[in-house]
């Protein structure tokens, strides 16, 4: 098992709220030109509504000349266009179906969160990870930035171990629910990490339209906690995720669920090709790089591989420093 010590941890001082913590991982590697900005708003146009009137709203009511011959009163009336009605907020999807345990002693041996052990440095560092993704959909207001691709270079960065603890610290948020998805098609690990049993998942969905993808979510006895497997895979599965059906089935688990976040796995960029072709319907991309492991040669690679999702960070794994000396493992009674 690879080792995962804590990313870096918040600056101490007048600069703390200036720097993140996905920042100083990109100036360790020299990479700040490589963080993508977020993708410019759409303009405002304004709309011009048409309104009907009458000589009686100009106020320029015309006078004859002569005396109209006696007969009827006709008054002049408004011509009202009725306001159009505000279209329906769409519903969102329920995850429901019965609850699998997680298994807790699998979590433990895996160096993972285990939410009954309380407090941990582990838990504290994916904390700070997760407020910064939950703050960055907040501010896209957008349901695609609600889904999180989690990705690294190569393999043996430590993608899967980031991508299940930023899901289970997700997971604690009050009112919220976080989907993990397993998109690493060729070597699925989600099931096996956290003692699922085998299941159909999102390639099925893709494959099957008859398929509903909320039915093949596997609820969690974490509360908040759903795991979509990724499912059986084909020869076409590239071809199936640059696929409109990939879009449709995204949207369906995000759409009208603001507290509803989609946290996928994906296999290494520079390894497979799913993880270009899911930067494609994400709005926020985790790149993991291993402190004592990946060039920056591979982080750029991975980061032009990803160029299609408008936000970027970078996440320092398996680090042994701390530029301000802090350590939340000393805070908690054992050294992180």
């Amino acid at each position: 098992m690879t080792e995962h010590a804590k990313s870096h941890l918040p600056p101490q001082g007048d600069d703390a709220s200036e720097v993140s913590l996905f920042e100083r991982a990109s100036g360790a590697f020299a990479l700040d030109p490589f963080r993508a900005a977020p993708m410019p708003s759409e303009l405002a146009v304004p709309v011009t509504r048409r309104v009907q009137r009458t000589a009686a709203h100009a106020g320029s009511i015309p006078v004859a000349a002569t005396p109209p011959e006696p007969g009827p009163q006709f008054e002049a009336s408004a011509s009202v266009v009725p306001e159009p009605a505000a279209p329906e907020a769409p519903s969102a999807v329920s995850l429901t179906g019965p609850r699998h345990p997680i298994d807790r002693e699998r979590l433990r041996e895996r160096g993972l969160i285990v939410p009954e052990d309380g407090a941990t440095a582990l838990l504290e560092e994916f904390r700070i990870i997760k407020r910064q993704v939950l703050a960055s959909a907040h501010a896209a207001g957008d349901t695609a930035a609600q889904r999180v691709l989690i990705c690294s270079p190569l393999q043996g960065d430590g993608k899967t171990f980031c991508a299940t603890n930023l899901a289970i610290a997700m997971a604690g948020e009050r009112g919220g629910e976080v989907v993990l998805i397993d998109a690493d098609f060729a070597k699925p690990s989600i099931l096996a990490t956290l003692g699922l049993p085998s299941a159909p998942g999102l390639m099925d969905a893709l494959a099957d339209p008859s398929l509903r993808v909320e039915d093949l979510v596997l609820a969690t006895d974490i509360d908040g906690l759903f795991v979509l497997p990724a499912g059986d895979m084909t020869a076409t599965d590239s071809e199936w995720l640059a696929s409109a059906r990939t879009a449709e089935v995204l949207d369906r688990l995000t759409r009208g669920a603001p507290g509803r976040m989609l946290v996928f796995d994906s296999p290494p960029a520079l390894a497979a090709s799913p993880a270009a072709d899911l930067a494609q319907h994400v709005g926020q991309a985790v790149l993991v790089a291993r402190a004592d492991k990946t060039g920056r040669s591979a982080l750029e690679d991975a980061v032009h591989l990803l160029g299609a999702c408008p936000d970027i960070k970078l996440l320092l794994n398996a680090t042994h420093f701390s530029p301000s000396g802090r350590r939340f493992g000393t805070y908690y009674g054992h050294e992180g």
